[in-house]
């Protein structure tokens, strides 16, 4: 059984995949510490690991995971992954953008593919039919959108924004104003993507991914692939690619 974490800006996810690739179980956590993984190993018959981090991993995290795996891959630049990546700067591309491309090539091989992660930030990254990485964007997430629009003003208020809350094309009041100003605009923003990307390449598919992912599918009214465990399956790619 393969372990796979992927520690984000705000939580931590775990996945569980067996040797057929299948996901087992997933877990979120707020904080994440070497108690945490000396337990899923007492618990689970994992043989092999790895972790993405976008930050500092806790050495003793790191020490639990290279005594107690059979192979462990401390995820970085140099690991080789089974896509080719052209970005220019590989040692600061985000390890997560990188484990979600293959994630996604996995998915959809010889396939050109819009992948977009709605997290903190959100990110677009286009891999493309001949299965390369060709790089990508990074752009604000919903809740920094949201928060900005508090900090920079000096009336407007902190909004906060149900995931299934309907959202107006245009605001009557201050709350809903700026709701679907930075909801909608995030809606336009994709389908302005998807826009410009169909009259470059031609068919493609579009997954999106990320904890603010029903936010914008459900005010996009356009058919995308919603898979949440977008980077951990990446990550479960890159781990079974490196021990071929």
């Amino acid at each position: 059984m393969n372990l796979c974490i992927d520690q984000g800006n705000s939580r931590t996810k775990v996945a569980l995949f067996r040797e057929d690739g299948k996901l087992q179980k997933s877990f979120i956590y707020r904080s994440f510490h070497s108690s945490d993984v000396e337990r899923l190993f007492s618990l689970y018959p994992i043989t092999d690991a790895i972790i993405s981090s976008v930050s500092n991993i806790e050495p003793a995290v790191v020490n639990v995971l290279h005594r107690q795996s059979r192979g462990f891959i401390l995820f970085d630049h140099t690991t080789p992954v089974p896509i080719r990546n052209m970005y220019d700067t590989p040692q600061t591309l985000g390890q997560d953008r990188l484990a979600a491309a293959v994630g996604a090539n996995a998915l959809f091989p010889d396939t050109d593919l819009l992948i977009i992660d709605a997290g903190s930030a959100i990110t677009y990254d286009f891999v493309s039919k001949d299965n390369c990485y060709m790089g990508g964007n990074i752009a604000p997430g919903i809740k920094m959108r949201l928060t900005v629009l508090r900090q920079m003003t000096k009336k407007l208020p902190q909004v906060e924004v149900e995931e299934n809350q309907l959202i107006p094309l245009f605001g009557k009041n201050t709350n809903d104003a700026i709701a679907a100003g930075v909801i909608r605009g995030i809606a336009f923003e994709v389908k302005g993507y998807m826009r410009t990307l169909s009259e470059r390449v031609g068919d493609f598919q579009t997954i999106i991914s990320g904890g603010s992912a029903p936010y914008i599918v459900n005010n996009l009214q356009q058919q995308v692939r919603v898979e949440k465990h977008l980077v951990l399956m990446g990550l479960n790619r890159i781990l079974c690619f490196n021990k071929q």
